[in-house]
């Protein structure tokens, strides 16, 4: 299969990968080179583009081309979910992008599988196009995890509002996909439950006290979430049977000290891989990079001094308190309508949104629609293994697993996610025995 890349814009907590070279690029922004970076055939940009001036609201982004072919890849956007966490510290240096932290946080390696080889969002996307007007017409992929399963649909619904009014520049969507997205609590919440249950992690009698207690259809983003005494009593048993020696997003991954973590960082040494094959501490590998004065001026950031450190999650913003109430199975139903092709994949070793909720929602969507199935669920093949499991509906709605993943896809199973992402730019199918690529 033909190699696919993009260029990736990355935008405050916003990510993204560009195709073409950039020839009318804004100098001020060009990244000449980052602190401890190895040396790459590719340009990067980042800085801030202003969506309120007025109010002081501006977004910042990095943005990468392609590293090869770059004259026709496509303009991939992505986002962390949070809310309120970076798609900058995320997405583009722990999961996706061209570099990941060293890991005594003082430099950067390559990634030898990066993905380069709503109204503010509105707003930011038609100033990043004043920035770099030549990718105007270039497709454009939405992508992201977790609650950009809120910020990605609710972005695209703007997207193509603006397209159904303007009678000059349309955004050429051209694909929607979102890992271990949150789409609707009543069936995202009770799914995490039957997740621990069905493997291991919680007894049956816990289980079956949640089910009892718990009416979930009128379960609230934020606590004490609409629930009675006895259910949140149950929950809060079963979260401390759980307890904290699992990471909840990737129940196979090993937990990070952080006191040690802090004392390899300061004597310059390198955090030992566990082995699972990942580097279970480069969260603390990126705090301590992205807070080096260096870096975040060869980033053009901080433009405003703050007198804070870089976190990877913000509690500075306000978010609505409702927002993660609403139930975004219309919204999808509506890009694909507008014969956009909608990708949900879920890491099968994530308990917090697991796949048992997104599969499910995704049948009801395409039994809503009236979509048949087009590809009956079956394995998918990376390098002759099974890389997960697929179904698809109507040629348009695809659901499909990402097998070892955890909730950050490309951070656990870097090679199954770049083949996921590959098929999903070259519009193809995932490959199996049964059902070819379609050319």
């Amino acid at each position: 299969m033909a190699a696919a890349a993009a260029a990736v814009v990355v935008v405050g907590w916003v990510l993204g990968f560009g195709g073409f070279g950039v020839w009318g690029f804004p100098e001020e922004d060009l990244v000449t080179r980052l602190p401890g970076q190895p040396a790459v055939g590719f340009r990067q940009f980042a800085g801030y583009v202003d969506v309120d001036v007025a109010a002081g609201r501006s977004l910042f982004y990095y943005f990468a081309e392609a590293a090869e072919g770059a004259a026709a890849k496509p303009l991939t956007l992505w986002l962390n979910g949070g809310p309120g966490c970076s798609s900058v510290g995320g997405g583009a240096f722990t999961e996706l992008g061209p570099f990941y932290p060293r890991g005594d946080g003082r430099g950067l390696r390559l990634n030898k599988k990066s993905w380069n080889k709503a109204n503010d969002m509105y707003k930011f996307l038609l100033g990043w196009y004043k920035k770099f007007p030549e990718y105007r017409s270039r497709a454009l992929l939405l992508s992201g995890e977790s609650y950009a399963g809120h910020y990605i649909p609710q972005l695209t619904d703007v997207l193509l509002t603006h397209n159904e009014k303007s009678n000059g520049f349309k955004f050429n969507i051209k694909g929607v996909a979102i890992g271990n997205p949150l789409l609707k609590l009543d069936r995202d919440v009770p799914a995490t439950y039957e997740y621990f249950w069905s493997h291991g992690m919680i007894s049956d009698e816990i289980f079956l006290a949640i089910s009892h207690s718990c009416d979930f259809e009128d379960y609230t983003f934020n606590n004490p979430h609409n629930e009675s005494k006895s259910c949140n009593d149950a929950i809060a048993k079963a979260n401390s049977i759980v307890g904290n020696y699992v990471n909840n997003y990737d129940v196979i991954l090993d937990v990070c000290y952080p006191s040690i973590v802090m004392q390899e960082l300061r004597l310059r040494k390198y955090v030992t891989k566990m082995s699972v094959g990942v580097d279970v501490c480069m969260t603390y590998e990126r705090y301590f990079y992205f807070n080096l004065p260096e870096v975040q001026q060869a980033l053009h950031a901080n433009r405003t001094h703050l007198p804070y450190g870089w976190s990877m999650c913000s509690d500075v913003l306000n978010y609505s308190n409702t927002d993660g109430n609403i139930n975004i199975l219309p919204l999808l139903q509506r890009i694909v309508e507008h014969k956009i092709p909608v990708w949900i994949f879920s890491g099968d070793q994530d308990s917090v949104v697991p796949l048992l909720g997104s599969r499910t929602l995704v049948r009801e969507l395409a039994h809503t629609m009236g979509l048949p199935v087009t590809v009956p669920y079956s394995s998918w093949l990376r390098r002759g293994q099974a890389g997960g499991w697929v179904t698809e509906y109507g040629n348009i709605l695809t659901f499909a697993t990402v097998r070892g993943a955890s909730h950050m896809v490309p951070f656990a199973q870097p090679d199954r996610a770049l083949g996921l992402f590959q098929s999903f730019a070259l519009g193809r199918r995932l490959p199996n025995t049964t059902h070819p690529p379609i050319n």
